[in-house]
């Protein structure tokens, strides 16, 4: 059911935690199914340098957490912000169809923190539109 990077990811994820001068936090949430993603930044110079995570849900959860915070470490806020679901889902070798909101709630996390920092500084974000309606789980909905 599960691929062995997703498994590896949800029984040991990587970037577990806070970070205490975190300059960007974003966190959602899917009331569907319970997943609470919470994505913590440290930015300097545009540059992800330290990206963590705490996430309460299922194990497909944890999992694209984890993988989404090792893709954005040591990356501009420009390429973290064209992460998408789709590369965090085969990054981990794939999902099944129940859980690709997983992966929708990991992109989001990533750019509600993103949006955050641009909030503290002062500046406008808009978010992009994550949703494209494919499974119809995701907090898109």
């Amino acid at each position: 059911m599960y691929s062995e990077k997703v498994m590896d990811h949800f029984e040991n994820p990587r970037n577990v935690g806070e970070i205490p001068d975190a300059n960007a936090i974003g966190q959602v949430g899917n009331a569907k199914c319970g997943d609470i993603m919470k994505m913590y930044m440290k930015i300097e110079n545009d540059v992800i340098v330290d990206c963590r995570f705490k996430t309460f849900g299922c194990g497909a959860a944890i999992a694209t957490s984890s993988m989404a915070t090792e893709m954005v470490k040591g990356k501009t806020i420009e390429e973290a912000k064209k992460l998408t679901n789709k590369a965090v889902m085969e990054a981990l070798d794939g999902l099944p169809p129940a859980k690709v909101h997983c992966s929708v709630l990991a992109e989001e996390a990533i750019e509600a923190a993103i949006a955050d920092y641009y909030e503290r500084r002062g500046e406008t974000y808009e978010k992009k539109k994550t949703c494209d309606g494919c499974c119809g789980n995701c907090s898109g909905h």
